[in-house]
């Protein structure tokens, strides 16, 4: 018979994950069917993804696995390397978006994805780095960046694509921006912008859809989405089509791939690191860290 292996598994029960109730048995059960022993912990608020991960580490695990939204991910991936923990990472999506989960075109049902984590394979992915601390797949900020980590979960699925919310405005008056002067490789951005992304995915929450010869999930380079202030209605339909059309040619809507970048903001914007909040600072680092973990998929 073969030995059995130590298995982490992380739960966020707090992520949609109660979609029937046999739904954790019929993951550990997977597990067990390829000889891996699971240790089972649930996470309650804020950090205890990062506590469980730095409480286990040592204790011979072989693999981790994370059930949850892409927060719960970040958290995690954020404490493996943290911790120097190098190992293979699974995850299970059971968020109300899970964007990262759809760029590698996990499953959502999470047996499926469970069986998927069992049988694939470690790739390597970049991931970034945000002063002090990391992110996946997105760090941005700006208009209704709030949204994603204010909303309450069960009304996360409702808030629809950018274009659509902005067309909803029909003075300038209810958009509000943010002057920044963005630094990267030998150029600068300055202006009012009223959203800023940096990502590293094929999906954005609606407001990108880009097509896999665009982006690279371990090319060491993120995307830059950097969408200005129009000044007047004009301007602003101009911006729709372009988040409409996925074209990104509007003289307001730069795209730009990036490995690092330094952003001045005098006015302390927050952002949404993977869903998750981040307190502005005037000055914000940004880092690409290529290759800095391995997920299976």
């Amino acid at each position: 018979m073969p030995s059995y292996k130590k298995l982490l598994f992380i739960v966020n029960p707090h992520a949609g994950v109660r979609k029937k109730e046999s739904v954790l048995t019929d993951i550990i059960l997977t597990f067990s069917d390829f000889y891996y022993e699971t240790i089972v912990c649930c996470t309650r608020e804020a950090g205890d993804a990062s506590r469980i991960v730095r409480e286990h580490v040592d204790d011979e695990i072989d693999r981790i696995v994370c059930m949850g939204g892409d927060g719960t991910l970040s958290e995690v991936i954020g404490a493996c390397r943290a911790y120097e923990w190098d190992k293979p990472i699974g995850y299970i999506p059971a968020g109300s978006t899970n964007d990262f989960a759809a760029s590698l075109k996990l499953p959502m049902e999470p047996a499926e994805a469970a069986e998927r984590v069992m049988r694939g394979k470690p790739h390597r992915l970049d991931i970034g780095r945000f002063n002090g601390g990391y992110f996946v797949y997105t760090a941005s900020c700006g208009l209704f960046t709030k949204a994603s980590y204010d909303t309450p979960q069960r009304t996360k699925n409702l808030i629809g694509h950018l274009a659509y919310v902005l067309e909803g405005m029909k003075e300038l008056t209810q958009i509000r921006s943010w002057h920044m002067r963005i630094m990267t490789e030998g150029r600068v951005y300055e202006d009012n912008y009223l959203f800023v992304s940096i990502c590293n995915t094929f999906s954005l929450g609606g407001v990108m859809n880009l097509e896999h010869a665009q982006v690279s999930l371990s090319d060491g380079l993120f995307e830059l989405l950097l969408i200005s202030m129009p000044r007047d209605l004009l301007q602003l339909r101009d911006i729709i089509q372009s988040l409409r059309e996925q074209k990104f040619e509007s003289p307001l809507v730069q795209f730009r791939k990036v490995d690092q970048l330094t952003i001045s903001c005098p006015d302390k914007a927050d952002w949404s690191l993977d869903g998750e909040k981040s307190e502005g600072k005037e000055k914000t680092e940004i880092a690409v860290i290529p290759g800095a973990v391995r997920i299976l998929y």
